[in-house]
């Protein structure tokens, strides 16, 4: 769903100005679209990006104001985000597009850019009911037969280089770690990263457009009373990139071997009810695991000036985060070498 060309900001994007982004200059922004803000204001959870829920005057239902962190994304890339999620509204799959306002999604306010969604209150998904992650399986199986019918021009690949490559050199060039640590990261890091390599390669997987962050966190559950299940509302489509499917199933799966395969193995049963599922990506979910690791610290590390990252990660830099990374890092290089699970059903 392509949207005209949008005003560009009427100030160069500035950091700095990102980390002061207040109250004030919030409710500036939302009203510069032709709103009226009963001031109520509440900030939500969000470190990458400014989220803010909304209060609006009259009848106007409240809404959900995101602010996009500068240079990270670029116009274009943010609006293949949410072309993406219009595209899957418009075929009832519960993903939340934002707001079309004068014929843009995309908003400039000051050097800031933003967007408006509606607000869309829920719960999260409980992970041990079957007949949430079997839907759950179903919603996503829906998402990707859609994102399998174009590529995305403007966003990246979840692949090894922009996942782990590119966080493993900027550690090592920061010289972040402690000293007597650093060598054996450099190591087992290049280590993982060449297995990892090794199994991409090998089973080149197909690349499709994904959600890209799909943990529970990003799935809000709603309705469910007098004994209906409800409904998933899949929410922030802002790492959303190509990628492998199971990069959109993996992070639903947690527990021991046989508790993670049975809860695979509801979840493909809804998944394959709408779109095929290839097995040999099973393979890929401790790969993928690992460079969601890896990235995790980069991410840290890059973000470790923005004052919202040091109050949410005061732990961040510490001797005993690099420890524990290490030590993960390890476990992930065994993992790689176990069976990978195995879908029940299928077999």
């Amino acid at each position: 769903m392509p949207q005209p060309p949008i005003p560009t900001a009427t100030q160069p994007e500035d950091e700095h100005a990102f980390y002061r982004l207040g109250p004030e200059q919030v409710l500036q922004a939302v009203e510069s679209l032709g709103f009226t803000c009963s001031g109520h204001q509440l900030a939500l959870n969000s470190y990458e990006n400014r989220v803010y829920q909304i209060g609006l005057e009259g009848d106007e239902p409240t809404v959900v104001a995101k602010f996009y962190r500068p240079h990270r994304w670029s116009d274009a890339a943010i609006l293949e985000d949410h072309d993406f999620t219009l595209d899957l509204a418009e075929l009832d799959i519960p993903a939340v597009p934002p707001l079309i306002i004068d014929g843009q999604t995309l908003h400039h306010f000051q050097s800031y850019r933003f967007a408006l969604y509606p607000f869309m209150p829920g719960r999260a998904p409980d992970l041990e009911n079957r007949n949430q992650i079997e839907q759950l399986g179903r919603y996503f199986g829906r998402l990707h037969a859609a994102g399998r019918s174009r590529a995305f021009a403007k966003r990246p690949k979840l692949d090894v280089k922009s996942f782990g490559d590119n966080a493993y050199d900027y550690l090592l060039e920061q010289h972040l770690l402690p000293s007597e640590l650093e060598d054996n990261y450099a190591l087992i890091g290049e280590d993982l990263l060449n297995s990892i390599e090794d199994v991409f390669e090998t089973l080149d997987p197909a690349y499709i457009r994904l959600q890209g962050d799909a943990h529970p966190g990003n799935i809000l559950w709603q309705g469910g009373s007098q004994g209906t299940e409800g409904t998933p509302c899949i929410l922030d489509f802002d790492d959303a990139r190509m990628g492998p499917a199971v990069q959109d199933l993996w992070m639903f799966d947690s527990g021991e071997r046989d508790q993670m395969e049975a809860t695979l193995d509801t979840l493909l049963d809804g998944y394959t009810a709408f779109s095929d599922f290839n097995t040999v990506e099973l393979r890929l979910i401790e790969p993928l695991r690992a460079l969601r690791i890896m990235h995790h610290a980069g991410w840290l590390a890059k973000r470790r000036d923005d004052p919202v990252f040091r109050d949410a990660f005061p732990w961040f830099n510490t001797q005993r985060y690099w420890e524990e990374h290490l030590l993960s890092l390890k476990e992930q290089m065994a993992a790689l070498h176990e069976e990978p699970l195995q879908w029940l059903e299928k077999y």
